[in-house]
């Protein structure tokens, strides 16, 4: 049992590693909510919407493309120098991301290089992220209590609903106080500027925090080459990994980042309303992840990450389905919502199972590569790949389709999970 100042003291280390989560999921978010028709028109005017509005979710997509070069590289320093030191390294780079985008004129103002710098701007916002949602996740796996890691974790993520929330409540304020006029012309901006006031605080809050005993107490790698040795050995655990994490970050970007252009472009639902079930989309997600995980550390984590991908396959065809014949306010809402609950009921048990999964002296480094590799194939792509396939096929419930497919591999990398590794499921020690 902790003491009260104990107590206090989890507590704060989990905001302080928590806060620079919240930021870069934040960035990421606005970019996704903009994109039409805001972004998409000031960076990437094109002839006809559909191809102003690719380019600017595939310059979103290409963030996450360097993902997985962030995750070896930052987490490889991280493994190496200690979990504070690569925490702070990747926030710096994040800010540099997001001044970049928030600042940058429009293609009106200085032509091609508007989209250039976007696109750069996307670039090293990936790379710092490519190691965030790994760093924090593992810094919260070796700062937790016994026989509740997963409970512990699950405010990575949960720190990330907090950005969804925030802004979204943004989005519904300024779209109900500006003109239209007014929204395209700066109103879009509002959000990311924010986020760069933001950042002083969160450097503030992650420059106190305290290196894990999991890693003073550890014999750390001492080159990068090692670390790319230990992945090498260990690529059927990080395979494994990128299956599993499939269905948590497809499941994010569609009920959070796609929704808003989804409900206004595919469903002809007023902005409004999209960003209001965006919003409760948030709230949602907090609520469902720290119960995911606090079920996953009294039943174990298996049993979720065999039953939430099934669940998914067999409900969300059907029910994107229902909601697209007819499309409300009211229909969106519980779709979203019930995604909302497959999202937190299965990553809540898969992200400590990641962690435990892995070699305790690349347990950064692999964790990130696994992850992130899942959200450059998938996650990050859900936005594009959605809006392409409504395109193709003219069926609106199509990105279900995309979903069903996630559900199936991160299924069969549960069932692998215990082949490849004779920890996965256990509630092991963290060394």
């Amino acid at each position: 049992m902790l003491s009260p100042a104990e107590r206090r003291a989890k507590i704060n280390a989990v905001v302080r590693v928590s806060a620079g989560n919240f930021l870069e999921m934040y960035d990421f978010i606005i970019y996704g909510y903009y994109a039409y028709p805001y972004i998409s028109r000031t960076f990437f005017p094109a002839d006809n919407e559909f191809a102003s509005l690719m380019a600017a979710l595939i310059a979103y997509g290409a963030g996450f493309l360097v993902r997985p070069i962030g995750a070896v590289v930052i987490g490889a320093y991280m493994d190496r120098k200690g979990r504070r030191k690569g925490l702070i390294l990747s926030l710096s780079l994040m800010a540099v991301g997001t001044a970049s985008i928030a600042l940058t004129p429009g293609y009106a103002q200085i032509g091609a290089f508007a989209p250039i710098i976007i696109v750069i701007g996307r670039l090293v916002q990936g790379f710092s992220s490519g190691v965030e949602i790994g760093g924090c996740s593992v810094y919260l796996a070796e700062i937790a209590t016994p026989g509740n890691r997963g409970f512990y974790c699950a405010w990575q993520s949960g720190s990330q609903q907090v950005a969804v929330m925030l802004s979204a409540a943004l989005g519904v304020a300024l779209t109900s106080v500006l003109l239209p006029e007014q929204m395209a012309s700066w109103g879009w901006r509002v959000p990311l500027l924010i986020g760069c006031l933001i950042i002083p605080v969160v450097f503030w809050l992650r420059r106190s925090l305290q290196e894990t005993e999991a890693f003073l107490s550890s014999r750390p790698v001492e080159t990068t080459r090692e670390v790319l040795r230990l992945l090498s050995e260990n690529w059927r655990l990080v395979g494994v990994g990128v299956m599993m994490s499939i269905l948590t970050t497809t499941t994010f970007y569609l009920i959070t980042v796609y929704t808003p252009t989804f409900g206004s472009q595919a469903l002809h639902l007023d902005p409004l309303s999209s960003m209001i079930v965006t919003l409760c989309v948030g709230l949602s997600n907090f609520i469902w992840l720290p119960i995911g995980g606090a079920i996953s550390d009294r039943i174990g984590r298996r049993p979720l990450l065999f039953i939430i991908p099934m669940v998914a396959l067999v409900t969300a065809y059907p029910l994107m389905s229902w909601l697209v014949v007819a499309p409300t306010f009211g229909k969106l809402l519980a779709v979203e919502l019930w995604f909302s609950f497959i999202f937190g009921t299965y990553n809540g048990p898969m992200i400590p199972l990641l962690a435990e999964m892995m070699p305790p002296r690349v347990r950064t480094a692999a964790f990130s590569l696994a992850f992130v590799t899942a959200t450059a194939i998938f996650g990050g792509f859900t936005p594009a790949v959605s809006t392409f396939l409504i395109e193709a096929t003219g069926n609106k419930a199509a990105p279900a389709l995309w979903l069903s497919l996630a559900a199936a591999i991160s299924l069969s990398g549960a069932i692998l999970a215990r082949r490849v590794s004779p920890y996965a499921g256990l509630q092991t020690a963290m060394a």
